[in-house]
């Protein structure tokens, strides 16, 4: 073979890999609030407290889509946490995303509307949090709304094209970190026939910010993870939602870890809380929203 076919194999190989391993983007339906203002574009970054890439200031909400290289039909819509100021990316997204991948699963991280930041700085979560406890909540329950239709715009969006991308219409799940498990829990609560999510996946849910509600009749089956010392206190609303959902009747599950913190996402800790995603697995499993052969 001639130096000129080698060299041209050679970038054929690295292009189709590039294609293959290449995700797509894609922008959600949206109104914008006229309450709500944001300035500039979102902006990516690595948080060195968190140690992960976060993504700030979402003012327009997207999907990031990642589908596996032999699709089971089972679909799983992503929300990374951050209290309502951030999306953490990576350990609660694109890394859960690869790993349910791996599984068959074809995986969407949603990137959803969260509170405007100013600079390329999650510290003011905490700021707020502290110095302005009042005004801190007044901005997240000003986004949450919208953040909760995002998320539906979403399910509506892998329903309706369920065929092209392999997955089945009646098999598509929601998993929540954090604030985005405060997003999963609304879509447990408002949804309609359309916008149903089939199965829930609440992890350490932020139910401070999104109060348990009485469940509806047909609402989804639900899986709670969370670790009794996480520090913001989770544990007992992750309780709590498990129960309300147990005690009238509904299918739930509640794996909850003596270690593990908060956030914990896909980081390995050497901990029990690291196999909470092969434990979602067999969970899903065993509800037949995944089907092995």
């Amino acid at each position: 073979m001639s130096r000129h076919c080698i060299l041209l194999s050679t970038i054929f190989l690295i292009v189709s890999s590039l294609t293959v391993n290449a995700q797509t983007e894609i922008e959600l339906p949206y109104t914008t609030p006229d309450h709500i203002t944001w300035k500039g574009e979102e902006r990516a970054f690595f948080y060195k407290d968190w140690q992960t890439d976060v993504i700030t200031n979402i003012s327009t909400p997207s999907i990031e889509v990642y589908q596996p290289k032999k699709p089971n039909g089972t679909a799983v819509i992503i929300a990374p946490g951050g209290g309502l100021m951030a999306n953490s990316i990576e350990s609660e997204g694109r890394l859960v995303a690869k790993w349910l991948n791996e599984k068959g699963i074809t995986a969407f991280v949603l990137k959803y509307r969260l509170v405007p930041t100013n600079k390329e700085s999650v510290e003011e979560v905490d700021q707020y949090a502290k110095k302005d406890p009042v005004l801190f909540s007044e901005l997240l329950n000003q986004v949450l709304p919208y953040s909760i239709r995002d998320a539906f715009q979403a399910i509506l969006y892998v329903r309706e094209n369920a065929a092209q991308l392999k997955v089945d219409p009646s098999k598509i799940g929601f998993m929540g970190f954090s604030a985005g498990g405060a997003v999963a829990m609304g879509t447990s609560y408002y949804y309609n026939k359309e916008n149903r999510p089939d199965f829930v996946v609440n992890v350490y849910p932020w139910t401070e910010v999104m109060p348990l509600r009485f469940p509806r009749e047909d609402v989804p089956p639900m899986l709670v993870v969370c670790a009794q010392n996480d520090p913001l206190n989770l544990a007992m609303g992750a309780n709590n939602l498990y129960n309300s959902w147990v005690n009238n009747g509904h299918k739930a599950a509640l794996i909850m870890f003596s270690k593990g913190g908060h956030g914990f996402g896909m980081r390995k800790s050497g901990l029990a809380s690291d196999n909470w995603i092969s434990q979602f697995y067999a969970w899903a499993i065993d509800e037949s929203f995944i089907i092995t052969k």
